[in-house]
This record gives C-alpha cells, structure tokens and sequence, in this order.
C-alpha cells in the first residue's frame, strides 16, 4: 500500500480526508479521538511545507435541519489548538469561495472545508460517488492522502472520487489500521474472537468469515439470547433477532466445540440505571425480564478460554454498556485482557467507547480502531472499496 511518505509532497497542495465524524451534544464534542489520530499525517504535510485542504464528512444529511446539526465549523477551533497553528474554515464544498482560497494559499496554510455529506442532500452526490463531485475536488491539489479509515469501506466522491482523478496514497491512520488488523490474515494461535451488541444479523459475515479461522468465538450481548433461544433456552423477555433463528440453529450444528455462549445473566425487566437486577442462570429468566449483561459464571468461563489467547478481535460490548448496571461484563474481560498482555484488536463501535472509559486500560490493548463498518468489513473478508486504489 502506498503511504504519504511514497510521495513527494514538498511544495505541494495536498487534499487529505480525515474522518471528523465525531460525537457532538448540545454544540459539544464529546470524544475527539479521530481528530487527534489525524494529527501525524497533518503535521508531516505541515513539515514538508505543503499547502492543506482537509475535508470530512460529520453525521448524515437527509435535511434542511441536518446542515446545522452537522456543521464541520466546530471541528476547525479545536484542529487549531491540537495543531498550534491557524486552521482556516470555509462554510462551502466548491464554488468561487473555496477557489479563491486555495488559489491564495501559501505553504503551511490550512484549510478545512465545510461538511462533504452537504453535497448529499440535492442527489446525494457525495455518497453515491457522483464523478463530477469527485473530479472537481481532485482539481484542487496536486496530490490526494486518505486518512479516514471510517470510510475506507465505501465508494464515495471524497475518497474513491478523488483517488480516481488525483495521485493518492494512505495516510499515516490508513496504514497504522491496516497494518493492526492485517496481524489477523495470519494470527497467532489460539485465535479467539468475542462478539457482542445487539443483532446476530450485523455479525453474520464476521462468523463465516472466521469461524473457520479461530479457535473458539465467544458471544455474549443480545446476540447470544437469539443463539440460545436456537438451542431452546427460555431467554424471557430479552432480545431476539427472530429472523436469524435458523442461522444461529445451523452454524450452532456446524460448529458447536467453537461457539461458547454464556451460562449467566444479568437480569432486569427494563434498561434503567435505576432498576434492581437478579443474577439468573440457564432457563432461568423469567417472562418480564431481559437479559442484560453476562453473569459472573459466564465472566469466569470466557476469562478461561481468554487465558491460553494469543490473539483476540474483539466487536461489540457484553451488554447494554450505556446503562451503568450492565457494564460488569465487559469491564472484566477488558481488565483481563490488559492485564494478561494478551494481543488484542478492539474492532470499534462501542466497544471502542468501553475502552476509552478506561484510560489505565487502553494502554495495554494493542490495536483500538477507529473504524465501526469499515473494521466489521475487513473482518468480513471484504474488500475496502476506497483502500483498493490505494494499492
């Protein structure tokens, strides 16, 4: 894969997309992860005295009321003070403003350009790859870094659009992901992957793809209720993904010495961080009540399969981790694995968030992705539809 550094960008006016999608409550960032993991490939640019468009998308853009819900401006300040150095922003996506200003630019000049999915919402322009959309950005630099991992796995006008127009290589976020989850194409064994969060159906493609390849896939979240309602388990009134009862019935056939599921349960008969919860074992929950974490057993259990682990992946929390009574579960195994020093990818969405709300921990995990859908894809055996230019 062709990195930033393959490149010769001294001089040069350099598009790089981050991914800046991040969380936002009430006109506040909630978590700029992804903006200080843009940071290295904007500071080698910056040292080779390059000229900087950045672009990124922020949310979704389906209406009028999207477009101030979703306005980049509020990532420009807080890229300044990271950065040390004046971040321009322009409340555009092209036209005589944006050109203007890349006309006029002189080296080190930042520019960060206004949200990529406002193009979305007359046809959709951005996320359907529109060729005229990608082309015209491509016509505003000499060169073109992906640094959005988030969106590596989609053909879009801000990635695909430009790769195809403009020379293009990874960014130093691109690499450090790839690099990270290549390690599974040939794992140290045992080989062990967890899986969590709520739908069997968004993990599918996951389980074929690697049941083959790990030694044993532990599952807990409500994903697990659908598996052990297929082995017929009372599972009360917890989650079920209906639709995927076949499934679970005939991988659980297939492969029944690798799929571990838990013998335990938090229970409670709403998602509240002020009910009381029971401990109930196999068939034991009652009708009004959900399934909402692991157990201690099934903590104990997966802890002893983790032990031998020489390598982990890791998507989806144990349980409803946002409710403060339903975190034990994945707080332990975390803990675990830190503290064991056992080689493992956090394969993001919430997982990423669990771990972040352990700062002591993060240090000792190996890989914490920054990528959701992209991440779950690769695991997949998927080809990452922007990352196949790239190579």
């Amino acid at each position: 894969m062709k990195t930033i550094k393959d490149l010769d960008i001294k001089n040069k006016t350099v598009i790089i997309r981050c991914d800046f999608n991040v969380p936002i409550k009430n006109g506040k960032i909630l978590d700029d992860t992804r903006i200080k993991e843009s940071l290295k490939t904007i500071e080698y640019a910056l040292a080779q005295d390059s000229k900087i468009i950045l672009l990124s998308h922020l949310g979704r853009i389906k209406t009028e009321q999207d477009l101030a819900l979703n306005d980049l401006a509020i990532v420009a300040p807080v890229l300044e003070k990271m950065l040390h150095t004046k971040v321009h922003f322009l409340n555009a996506t092209r036209g005589p403003i944006v050109e203007n200003f890349v006309h006029n630019m002189k080296v080190k000049d930042i520019v960060l350009l206004q949200n990529t999915r406002y193009e979305d919402l007359k046809g959709n322009k951005e996320s359907s790859n529109d060729q005229e959309l990608g082309k015209y950005w491509a016509s505003l630099g000499d060169v073109f870094i992906n640094d959005a991992f988030g969106t590596i796995h989609r053909s879009h006008a801000s990635n695909v659009g430009i790769e195809t127009n403009l020379e293009s290589a990874a960014g130093f976020l691109v690499e450090k992901e790839i690099n990270a989850l290549s390690s599974l194409d040939k794992p140290q064994h045992p080989y062990l992957v967890i899986l969590g969060g709520a739908k069997v159906s968004d993990k599918i493609g996951v389980i074929n793809n690697l049941i083959t390849k790990a030694d044993y896939i532990l599952i807990g979240g409500g994903m697990a209720f659908t598996f052990l309602k297929a082995k017929s388990y009372e599972v009360g009134n917890s989650l079920v993904d209906e639709s995927h009862l076949e499934y679970c019935k005939d991988i659980l056939n297939q492969y029944s010495d690798k799929i571990i599921l838990p013998v335990d349960f938090i229970c409670a008969p709403t998602i509240s961080n002020d009910n009381s919860v029971t401990i109930k074992g196999l068939g034991e929950i009652a009708s009004d009540e959900m399934g909402l974490d692991i157990g201690p057993q099934t903590i104990n259990l997966f802890s002893q399969y983790l032990a031998s682990a020489k390598t982990v992946v890791w998507n989806g929390p144990m349980g409803a981790y946002e409710y403060k009574p339903f975190q034990e579960g994945t707080n332990c195994l975390l803990s675990f694995l830190a503290e064991h020093n056992i080689k493992t990818i956090i394969g993001g969405g919430d997982t990423v968030a669990a771990v972040k709300n352990k700062p002591s921990l993060a240090q000792n995990i190996y890989h914490i992705s920054t990528g959701g859908g992209a991440t779950l894809e690769y695991l997949e055996g998927k080809d990452l539809e922007a990352l196949k230019l790239l190579n």
